[in-house]
């Protein structure tokens, strides 16, 4: 238990693929709680367990559905936002709960635990939002930010205010600085890659407005999760079938890969008409074996799991910088694929380099010169790989890279922008 937490507003990082809370303590400095014991970063994922009726979050919620526990695994809820999909409701067990409500109880969650560790019931948060929820349109971009403050109001909090992920970080960066600078940050999520060319300093930080600070902002609705869904298609749906010729000389129709690829619309693929229109491609295959590997991804209910195998080859190959195994014993004994850290690049190249150009695109905004920035900071899970940093180095030659807080950054800077207000 906390006893001398100040009642300052919560920081709120709801991220696609991880969510992170921070509070300031009495001395003023930023704190992230505990989620899940001694983890400060939860997995954004919701368990319905239809065995039990119980509902589940975070590691706890991913760990029933990989167990083969009944029920529905919802994952990746902020890329609900700004789609068409947020109005509508779907299946969990024997009842059905909207998108908008999923998201609210997920929230609630987390005031929850927070609740718990700091002995009292905060009522005013600061959330995190991507420089763009939705790219080129504003109108919708609005609209995902209206519903995220709808859902944290039916979440119990009474006050509701926004910040940019990457405005937040560069808050937190700038504690550790010693001397004025003009950093680059770079904020590499699930669902977004947000930039901000910002100037920080010692002297600045008491200043109640840092608007004059803010030099330029640029986002992208690319992340953590394209990347898994790309290698997931390069590496793992081959051995289902994606791209196999049939007996015509046509490729078998694509979008049940691409469906069965996405974290959040995996759960669509169970359904019983999509599960019929799979099996309707049979006659598309000539290897009828890939065919029911397949049918056994979707009878079985796999997708989720061949997700996750996927997503950690990809991080087991980026930090140890060698190839990485998929295990796919589940759907055929046996069966594996594997990722290799050159494949990865050569598979994700075109992703990262619009990544990268909007970084450039940032910097070009704030009207500098690459060679004019003091440091590039990094924030974000997917921040951390390799053959992004790599390429972000060969663009900006020279400038020093520093590695954050990956999964709590964003949420300590959302705590300093709540002590302020």
């Amino acid at each position: 238990m906390v006893a001398r937490a100040s009642h300052a507003a919560l920081g709120i990082d709801f991220g696609t693929s991880n969510s992170a809370v921070s509070y300031l303590g009495a001395d003023g400095l930023a704190r992230l709680v505990p989620l899940e014991g001694a983890a400060t970063a939860m997995p954004t994922a919701v368990f319905f367990n239809s065995e039990d009726h119980s509902t589940h979050f975070g590691r706890e919620a991913i760990a029933l559905y990989l167990a083969g526990v009944e029920g529905r695994l919802m994952r990746s809820l902020k890329s609900l936002l700004g789609s068409s999909l947020l109005d509508e409701e779907t299946a969990i067990g024997s009842g059905v709960v909207s998108f908008r409500a999923v998201i609210a109880r997920f929230l609630g969650e987390l005031r929850g635990r927070a609740t718990r560790h700091l002995d009292h019931a905060p009522h005013r948060a600061v959330i995190g939002r991507p420089v763009h929820f939705v790219d080129d349109d504003p109108q919708r971009d609005q609209r995902a930010q209206a519903a995220l403050a709808q859902a944290a109001a039916t979440a119990g909090f009474d006050e509701v205010a926004f910040e940019l992920e990457p405005i937040a970080a560069a808050f937190d960066y700038e504690r550790r600085i010693k001397s004025e600078a003009l950093v680059l940050i770079v904020d590499i999520g699930g669902g977004t890659s947000d930039f901000t060319v910002v100037r920080l300093g010692p002297g600045r930080m008491a200043r109640p407005d840092r608007t004059d600070d803010i030099l330029a902002t640029a986002g992208v609705h690319i992340g953590g999760t394209d990347y898994d869904q790309k290698l997931n298609l390069e590496q793992v749906m081959p051995l289902l079938g994606f791209r196999h010729l049939g007996p015509s000389g046509r490729e078998v129709p694509s979008p049940s890969f691409l469906d069965l690829s996405s974290w959040h619309l995996i759960h669509w693929m169970y359904t019983p008409k999509m599960v019929r229109q799979a099996r309707d491609l049979r006659s598309s295959y000539t290897d009828t074996g890939l065919h029911e590997r397949l049918m056994t991804v979707l009878d079985r209910r796999l997708g989720h799991l061949l997700a996750s195998e996927v997503e950690q080859a990809k991080i087991h190959s980026s930090v140890h910088d060698q190839t990485a195994l998929i295990d796919l014993a589940q759907v055929e004994p046996g069966l594996q694929a594997l990722l290799g850290a050159g494949e990865m690049g050569r598979h994700l190249a075109a992703l990262l380099d619009q990544v990268v150009a909007c970084a450039a695109d940032c910097v070009a905004g704030a009207g500098l010169a690459p060679g004019r920035l003091d440091a590039i900071y990094l924030t974000g899970g997917s921040s951390s790989l390799r053959p992004f940093q790599r390429s972000l180095r060969e663009r900006f030659p020279g400038t020093p890279v520093v590695e954050g807080d990956l999964f709590g950054g964003v949420a300590s800077g959302l705590a300093y922008v709540g002590g302020r207000r």
